[in-house]
């Protein structure tokens, strides 16, 4: 395996990892080598380039903890996160979908809720906002029975484990689909929101000229046996940031018409203005599974 230029770089380390068991191992490593030297040749990489990339590499991990995980912060702001994501969903890339990024903030157990009740579970100021949901399969049959994890942010912008003045499980919910496939709640409406740019993404970020705010969205994980567990987002038509979203998560598909009313609210404890939204989920076939949850 002795190396007598450039050229032969590439060819002697396929040759080193051939030999791998696993048949996707074998796959992935082959084509991450063949094209992260592709990349090298292509740009030219310098030595003191290459040694500023293993000083980022080792600063995302550095700052990944269980509070905040800046390699998965990146790969959103690279566009990588929804291209995985979109290449898996839809017929694996082949149609619309409204399967997109799970987002930080997940957590698991969340309250059990009763259809039509209310995420609000401490004073959290900010429009009312009404949501009917139905989940179907591919054939457009009602899914009956489907477990549903709501949550999104504050009107202020901020999840409850970010800000000390929101009961913990504030604006969050599970529901469970009726006969019809349908679930309803209510809630405040979301605020867009900054990611942190402290990190290497932060540099990115600001390298690139760009913003660091996501569009305002509610978060939905609908789970039920014999398909592909749903993950989502549902983005506000009204937010001036969906077209430069600072992850790259906004899809057409998840556009959805966020309706002001100024007219009398359902409840009766809703004054001024308020928002309703209708949206379907149409679930694929496949194994249901729950995520991790990305920090604690």
């Amino acid at each position: 395996m002795i190396i007598k230029s450039q050229e032969d770089v590439t060819p002697k380390v396929l040759d080193a990892y051939k030999n791998i068991d696993d048949p996707r191992l074998r796959e992935i490593v082959a084509s991450l080598v063949k094209h992260l030297h592709a990349f090298a040749r292509d740009v030219h990489l310098t030595e003191e380039e290459f040694q500023a990339a293993t000083r980022i590499i080792a600063k995302m991990g550095q700052m990944s903890n269980d509070t905040h995980n800046e390699v998965v912060l990146m790969a959103g702001s690279l566009g990588f996160s929804a291209l995985v994501c979109l290449l898996n969903n839809g017929n694996n890339g082949q149609t619309e979908t409204t399967a997109n990024l799970l987002g930080p903030f997940w957590r698991m157990h969340s309250p059990a809720t009763e259809n039509g009740g209310s995420l609000v579970r401490s004073p959290t100021p900010g429009p009312a906002i009404f949501v009917n949901c139905q989940v179907k399969d591919q054939t457009g049959k009602p899914i009956a029975g489907a477990e549903v994890d709501v949550w999104h942010s504050s009107p202020e912008g901020f999840y409850e484990q970010q800000d000390p003045k929101q009961a913990d499980m504030n604006l969050r919910g599970k529901f469970v689909t009726d006969a019809d496939g349908r679930f309803w709640f209510r809630s405040v409406k979301p605020a867009g929101y900054p990611i942190p740019v402290d990190g290497p993404v932060g540099d990115l970020v600001r390298a690139g000229k760009r913003h660091n705010f996501r569009p305002a969205h509610l978060h939905f994980l609908i789970f039920k046996e014999g398909f592909k567990t749903l993950i989502s987002q549902i983005y506000s038509n009204d937010d001036d940031k969906l077209e430069t979203d600072v992850q790259f998560g906004v899809t057409r598909a998840l556009i959805a018409n966020y309706v002001r009313h100024t007219d009398k609210a359902p409840a009766a404890d809703v004054t001024g203005d308020w928002y309703s939204l209708d949206q379907t989920f149409v679930m694929e076939p496949g194994i249901a599974k729950l995520p991790k949850p990305p920090i604690k």
